[in-house]
């Protein structure tokens, strides 16, 4: 007994199919995604900014000052060196400062071309210097030593201050790139420290994503669709009273939904079909018992009945016999009726024996040559078919698997057939033809007799169906009906091959050997 449900509103993600979640969860990790990775990549593109300019711009002018400085003391000293010796030589140092300083001016410019303040503290720099160029430096060097001696030493307070003031310009500004430097490397190590956490709480949104996905596969997919497959496994075991139900996303329950129905179908088809076999049971039974009926009506026909029937026979010959031409004209008709319906009346009885045998007292299938039967056919025949001029050809017959008396009625029957339904102005042509087709043997009989009219082509093979009276034809109209119940039960077809003219083709089929004796059934 199954639980029973409760029967309150169920919320509406209930209503959610697989995919719906899916692309739920997809869009949501998507967007979080986007939003971390945005400040990831503004985070790498901060601390990359900070980089260049550090690299680029704070530390390479920090650079370019402490050289202007050492420039500009190289110039100072040689100037001194000069106005106290008057010494040429130590103009050198000189000289190099002048195109030092020029190169580190104009680096100077170049990196500091967007920062105020450092533009300012390198104008003062420039200007100091250039005083200081015009007054002492440039007036000391071009001068002849002895000038240049007392030059220097006039002009000694003014030089030094003018130098100091420059070299506390330059201390400002080289303070103030350290400043900004040092303010450029916080500003690196906060973005990379940003950066850093936005990498971090990208890999651990992954991780989390993953193991979401993980744990909502598991328990919206992997798990409803493992209880699934197991109740389907128990209702496949036999338990079909097995009721499985639904759980997980809503195309999941709609499909569990859809499996409950077809075992429920299952359960009734298997009702029904338990049902019906107990009918078939019976039936075969009923059968059974009706078969043996027959048998014992087959056996009665073969004894009792003939019995009777030779004894009525018998004596109404001997009567015919003793007393023929002495009694009047209507009398030896009335006994020659008699003897022609107890004859015919006997011959009727073995042919119903044989047509209720087949199949069922003949059914040991073995490989029988064909050639072999319709030799002994022609035997038999040979009497009929050396009085009617009959000539019979045939392609090399294959052998089948099959019983041989039987196979020895269907050529009986087939080939009597031709002979006796043969053409009054020629005498009969019977040619007996075989193909393989596929699995099967296709055998033709073409004889030039009398043929069969298109709308008898079916009646033919009924029982006791007759096309001609009994005068003209004799028998009992059994023998086409014998001939399509020993080709049934080989398992072929037999028919009038409707495109043949004049007289008659018959077509039939048997199963090849090797066919049959591959077939495990």
């Amino acid at each position: 007994m199954t639980k029973e449900r409760p029967s309150g509103p169920r919320p509406r993600t209930s209503r959610w199919t697989t995919r719906r979640w899916l692309r739920t969860g997809v869009a949501i990790t998507l967007a979080v995604l986007a939003v971390l990775g945005s400040l990831g990549v503004w985070a790498i593109a901060r601390t990359t900014q900070v980089t260049n300019d550090l690299v680029n711009h704070r530390s390479p002018a920090l650079n370019q000052a402490i050289r202007l400085e050492s420039a500009l003391v190289n110039q100072e000293t040689g100037v001194r060196g000069y106005g106290l010796s008057g010494e040429r030589s130590f103009l050198d140092p000189y000289t190099r400062g002048l195109a030092d300083e020029r190169a580190a001016t104009d680096r100077l410019t170049e990196l500091v071309g967007d920062d105020a303040r450092a533009r300012a503290d390198l104008t003062t720099v420039t200007d100091l210097a250039a005083r200081w160029q015009e007054r002492l430096a440039r007036p000391v060097s071009e001068a002849p030593p002895a000038q240049a001696v007392a030059l220097a030493t006039a002009r000694a307070d003014e030089s030094k201050n003018t130098f100091d003031a420059l070299r506390r310009a330059m201390s400002r500004q080289q303070e103030h790139l350290a400043d900004e430097r040092s303010a450029a490397l916080a500003d690196l190590r906060l973005s990379t420290r940003l950066r850093n956490v936005s990498l971090a709480v990208i890999g651990a949104v992954i991780l989390l994503v993953a193991v979401l996905v993980f744990e909502g596969l598991r328990r919206g997919v992997s798990t409803p669709l493992t209880r699934l497959r197991l109740a389907a496994r128990e209702v496949a075991a036999g338990r079909f009273d097995q009721p499985i139900d639904g759980t997980g996303p809503a195309d999941l329950r709609q499909l569990a939904s859809d499996v409950e129905a077809m075992r429920r179908r299952l359960v009734e088809e298997l009702a029904y079909a338990e049902e019906s076999r107990q009918r078939l049971d019976d039936q075969a039974e009923e059968l059974k018992r009706s078969n043996t009926e027959l048998e014992q009506f087959a056996y009665v026909a073969s004894h009792d009945l003939q019995e009777p029937l030779r004894k009525v026979s018998s004596f109404t010959q001997l009567l015919q016999r003793r007393y023929g031409g002495q009694l009047d004209e209507r009398a030896d008709q009335y006994i020659d009726f008699a003897v022609d319906g107890a004859n015919r009346m006997q011959v009727l009885i073995n042919d119903l024996l044989a047509f209720s045998r087949v199949g069922r007292v003949h059914n040991d299938h073995t490989a029988v040559d064909l050639e072999e039967v319709l030799r002994r056919t022609v035997d038999a025949l040979s009497v009929v078919i050396e009085e009617s001029g009959a000539e019979i050809e045939h392609d090399p017959l294959p052998t089948v698997l099959g019983d041989p008396t039987q196979l020895g009625i269907l050529f009986q029957n087939l080939l009597s057939n031709s002979v006796k339904f043969r053409h009054p102005d020629r005498p009969p042509r019977v040619r007996v033809r075989v193909a393989r087709d596929g699995d099967e043997w296709r055998f033709t009989v073409t004889d030039n007799g009398i043929g069969i009219a298109p709308e008898f082509r079916e009646k033919v093979f009924v029982l006791f169906q007759r096309l001609h009276t009994r005068d003209t034809y004799p028998g009992t109209g059994i023998g086409l009906a014998m001939s399509k119940k020993v080709v049934e039960f080989h398992g072929g077809t037999i028919a009038v091959d409707p495109g043949h003219s004049p007289g008659t083709r018959m077509v039939f089929t048997l199963p090849a050997a090797d066919v049959r004796a591959e077939d495990p059934s």
